[in-house]
């Protein structure tokens, strides 16, 4: 038993410390990025949409740091935004063909998020605060039509 504990708290640690890898090179990449810009002396749509996943990754962070889970529309929203990214700076240079694929992949992942916020809505976490407050108000309910 104990072994498992050791083994179970070396992988946090090991966790945590990727965690903070991952934290400390976003915040390095966003110091470069304004660097960019401030040397360029303008801001692209670009720049902020580079910006924009960089705060996603940091809010993924922070969330798993708070509820010790990763919602997985986080990579989703990120994996948009760099789509979008992708075809404002390659625009000129992808075919038709191209264009449509990633537009197609964007809805994909688009219709993605919807399917995983109702599976969420119609059928949240058993430890989840949604499950909490849908219990309450069934517990509500029958009490009415008592």
């Amino acid at each position: 038993m104990n072994k498992n504990k050791a083994v179970h708290r070396f992988l946090h640690y090991i966790e945590q410390l990727g965690l903070f890898i991952i934290l400390i090179a976003t915040v390095v990449a966003v110091g470069q990025e304004v660097m960019v810009m401030i040397n360029h002396g303008k801001v692209d749509l670009k720049d902020l949409l580079l910006l924009f996943i960089y705060l996603e990754i940091i809010a993924m962070i922070q969330i798993y740091y708070e509820q010790h889970r990763l919602p997985i529309r986080f990579p989703i929203y990120i994996a948009i935004v760099a789509l979008a990214r992708y075809i404002i700076l390659d625009s000129k240079s992808l075919g038709e063909g191209r264009l449509i694929e990633i537009g197609a992949t964007i809805m994909i992942l688009t219709i993605s998020i919807l399917v995983v916020r109702y599976g969420h809505i119609k059928l949240p976490y058993a430890n989840s605060s949604t499950t909490k407050n849908n219990s309450k108000n069934n517990n509500d309910e029958n009490s009415e039509n008592s």
